[in-house]
């Protein structure tokens, strides 16, 4: 089973691409953020025609998340629980049943939290602590668990072009990087520092300051595996040729495969 995380930066906009890069990488089940539109606006005609079942919890101009999924996807559930208050479209969560038993995907879009100065880095904190409790909750099911999406945090300094130049952002801020640790520490798996340890693997490169040409690139796109389906981990891909396209999302896909019939 190919999954795959995709912040698609407005999916109207996008569509063409996405269609490409859907027939492309021929995912089981796609995680994507920053849908930027309502439900109903949503363009799933298209994306039904490719074989794939879709569950969106969208919201006007802003956030957005959707799952596309090859397999029925039962027991869709939107917003990530501990806060009934906050309204932003920024998580989703289906399961799928396969012969070797469900595997449960959460597609998640975490607040960005800049200026750190400002209540957005604390509901960005509070958010990730919601996010630890959920995580808590789901491991004691014991079941393959995938949380993927755009995380808006850099994990370490191999994670990001230079390092030093984002020391105060909110996305590498100490106890940013903390709160992501804190998920590790429960037994989650980060995919791709569980195949390779190597720098520059970056998912996000800015369109200011010619950041894509010059390669100044950060990785804040994950999917983080519980035990059992890190256990089944086979590949992990990111597929950074698509940012080159023409008029890309800031973001490219990020992929793995799991061998769940083991």
């Amino acid at each position: 089973m190919r999954i795959a995380t995709w912040n698609v930066n407005s999916v109207r906009q996008r569509l063409d691409h996405l269609l490409v890069w859907l027939k492309d990488c021929a995912p089981d089940i796609v995680c994507l953020q920053e849908i930027k539109c309502v439900d109903d606006a949503f363009p799933r005609e298209a994306i039904e025609a490719l074989g794939y079942n879709v569950v969106t919890h969208g919201q006007k101009t802003f956030n957005g998340v959707a799952l596309l999924s090859k397999y029925p996807l039962e027991e869709a559930t939107p917003q990530l629980p501990g806060d009934a208050d906050d309204l932003h479209a920024r998580f989703i969560e289906g399961v799928v049943s396969l012969q070797s038993g469900v595997v449960r995907v959460a597609c998640l879009y975490l607040p960005n939290g800049n200026p750190p100065e400002t209540e957005k880095y604390t509901y960005k904190l509070k958010w990730m602590s919601r996010l630890l409790e959920y995580a808590k909750e789901r491991l004691k099911a014991e079941e393959p668990l995938i949380l993927a999406g755009d995380f808006n945090v850099i994990p370490a300094p191999a994670d990001v072009y230079n390092p030093p130049a984002w020391v105060g952002d909110a996305l590498f801020k100490p106890q940013t990087r903390e709160s992501f640790q804190a998920l590790l520490g429960l037994g989650l798996t980060d995919a791709l520092r569980a195949v390779t340890d190597a720098p520059g693997q970056y998912t996000f490169w800015d369109y200011q300051a010619g950041a894509w040409q010059k390669n100044w690139g950060i990785r804040i796109d994950h999917l983080l595996l519980s035990p059992q389906a890190a256990d089944r981990l086979t590949s992990v891909g990111i597929d950074k040729h698509v940012r080159s396209w023409e008029k890309p999302s800031d973001h490219v896909p990020v992929w793995i495969d799991l061998d769940l019939a083991a």
